[in-house]
């Protein structure tokens, strides 16, 4: 209970003063010794009542005249409360300006530097109020104290014109002095609080370390992401060598991880990583980045290993770590962003990256048995509406499947992929319009989703490669002809038809409808020619040719198959618009296609191309007998 003082006289007794003072010292021991009692209920308890003891102080206080004795101990109060209650809050308080403004006000009313009616900027309150502190020097500790508490709320929410304009007030600078915040902070020395001084649950000093090294992680973070690596570096330095928790230093040295790997020093990267990883609990994001270097420096082994680690990393649940009831540096930093190099995803987007990068480097088994694993994963917490997240990091949930079936292709397991097919075309067949014209129609409102036929086309034609691979050249062959019946009823998706995923992209730009069908016919070409039907084979081949002109696949197995019939002239002619063409920069150079195509195009590569060529070169040119 707050102890009571008779209000309304000219001065306060100064018992009254010093049994608030003994009251103010009493909260702030029992708020450190709150703060030791780790997750409790008694130490929320005790903080809550700390609070509110601060609260009531500040209550008794401001209800008398402004006088230096007063405001001395109000200052100092107004501190304490702040600090706690943005700790428990782990954020700064909307009305917290209004209480700032309120007690510099009053500052102001000592000297009679307050004009009635006046209303005041915080700048221009702040640059008065250390004016009248030259003839207060008994105030100017806890000033700056509340200043450091001003400066922490401006930079948690990114006014720094603000804030360097308060630093030059703090340290009496003149207007053509340095506008380097990081150098404003280094010589900002806030005074020194007399021996007898009420308690501070945290002085100004240690609030400047707090705010030194959050804005030197601030500006390394934000220039890391403009691209300005030598200079974050240099700021992220600074804040590692700062008043650097723990958990915020393993951030740090990932974000060097970053940087150093960005400039072309992965060895340096991995240094800062594996420091990083012995600092801490919180490994997504260092190994995330631990992947990235291994990846560039060619260690593909490394790289997995790291993304496993990630998997089981993000699966273990993390218990909140204890906050100290001060302002720290966590509480002034941004959150972290989709493109920072510390956002690591979720344990899916972990999975994924673990498969798909499987898959990219020939680890076929592995990528299948991480694709089951990751639909597993998905279909167990997927809604039953089945539709494309709006952006990445992840791929769409159709791309998933259809990956995932690749993979099982590549792995000899067709079986399985047959099943996954089956389970997209489920989910798929209800997104479908009923009308086939519907499907490009998409400038007329309707709700189907213009990119779901390429979904299901490509998934058509997975199911037809997996039947090759069981040896049901039929089956094979009616898949791939319902994979192009869908592929010639749709065409690429309109630019102009408002902002759409990076998925729906990928999968409705026109070079990926030309791969696709180019592939498709290739596909069922190679069944024709299997089964010795090659005047099918042939339409197909010249076909593919025609609808996809720059894949040189399709136009070797044409060659093939026009040599077999002994169509000699056609071949040559082919051949030798095949040869200008390698001497021509490849069209789509900068296209690249989704995974899945990716591996489908790998399917119709003849593994023998350059010897082919070069015995059509040698037998094309030979005469021919008459």
């Amino acid at each position: 209970m707050t102890q009571q003082c008779p209000l309304g006289l000219s001065a306060p007794p100064a018992n009254c003063l010093d049994l608030w003072r003994e009251k103010n010292d009493q909260l702030v021991r029992q708020t450190k010794v709150a703060q030791d009692l780790g997750l409790s209920l008694r130490r929320k308890r005790l903080a809550q009542d700390a609070l509110e003891g601060f609260r009531g102080l500040l209550h008794n206080l401001q209800g008398l005249p402004a006088t230096v004795s007063v405001l001395h101990l109000e200052l100092t109060i107004i501190c304490n409360f702040i600090t706690l209650r943005t700790s428990l809050a782990q954020g700064f308080i909307e009305d917290q300006a209004q209480e700032i403004q309120q007690v510099l006000e009053r500052v102001l009313k000592t000297r009679e530097q307050l004009q009635p009616g006046m209303k005041y900027r915080h700048k221009e309150l702040w640059n008065s109020v250390f004016g009248v502190s030259i003839l207060l020097p008994e105030l100017l500790p806890a000033l700056h104290h509340l200043a450091g508490l001003q400066a922490a709320h401006w930079l948690s929410t990114d006014r720094l014109g603000n804030l360097t304009v308060l630093l030059k007030t703090l340290i009496g600078s003149q207007s053509g002095a340095s506008e380097d915040l990081l150098l404003l902070l280094k010589t900002w020395n806030p005074p020194a609080e007399e021996s007898g001084a009420p308690l501070t649950l945290q002085d100004a000093r240690g609030l400047r370390d707090v705010l030194l090294t959050a804005f030197a992680y601030r500006q390394g973070l934000q220039e890391l992401m403009a691209g300005s690596l030598p200079r974050a570096l240099s700021n992220l330095h600074e804040a590692a060598l700062g008043l650097c928790p723990r958990p915020v230093l393993v951030q740090v040295y990932t974000i060097l991880g970053t940087c150093l790997r960005k400039m072309g020093s992965p060895q340096r990267a991995l240094l800062y990583l594996v420091a990083a990883l012995k600092e801490g609990s919180a490994w997504g994001p260092p190994l995330l980045e631990a992947s990235r270097v291994y990846r560039q420096l060619g260690n593909t082994a490394a790289e997995l290993e790291s993304l496993e680690l990630l998997v089981e990393a993000l699966s273990i649940p993390h218990s909140s770590r204890t906050h100290q009831l001060l302002i720290e540096v966590e509480l002034l930093l941004p959150s972290p962003d989709p493109a920072s190099p510390l956002h690591c995803g979720t344990q899916s987007q972990a999975k994924y990256l673990l498969a798909s990068r499987c898959l990219q480097t020939g680890r076929a088994e592995d990528a299948a048995e991480h694709y089951l694993d990751l639909l597993a994963l998905l279909l167990d917490s997927s809604e039953s509406k089945f539709s494309p997240p709006p952006a990445p990091p992840g791929p769409c949930m159709p791309e998933v499947f259809l990956e995932a079936a690749a993979a099982l292709i590549q792995a000899d397991r067709a079986h399985d992929a047959l099943t996954v097919c089956e389970e997209l075309l489920g989910r798929t067949s209800s997104l479908l319009p009923r009308m086939p014209w519907l499907w490009t129609d998409v400038k007329k409102g309707t709700k189907e989703s213009p990119h779901c036929p390429l979904w299901v086309s490509a998934t058509h034609l997975l199911l037809g490669q997996a039947w090759v691979q069981m040896g049901a050249h039929k089956d094979a062959i009616s898949e791939f002809s319902r994979c192009l019946e869908f592929l010639f009823r749709t065409t690429p998706k309109d630019n102009g038809q408002g902002p759409t995923s990076h998925c729906e992209r990928e999968h409705t730009s026109e070079v990926t409808l030309q791969q696709l069908r180019a592939v498709a016919l290739v596909c069922r070409g190679l069944e024709w020619a299997a089964s010795g039907q090659n005047t099918r084979a042939l339409q197909d081949f010249l076909l593919s040719v025609q609808v996809c002109p720059g894949n040189q696949d399709a136009s070797i197995h044409l060659l093939q198959t026009l040599r077999r019939l002994n169509r000699r002239d056609e071949a040559t002619v082919l051949w030798q618009k095949l040869e200008a063409q390698t001497e021509l920069p490849q069209e789509n150079a900068a296209w690249s296609p989704p995974l899945y195509l990716e591996i489908c195009l790998s399917w119709i590569h003849p593994s023998d191309r350059e010897a082919l060529l070069e015995e059509f070169r040698t037998t094309l040119q030979e005469p021919c007998d008459l």
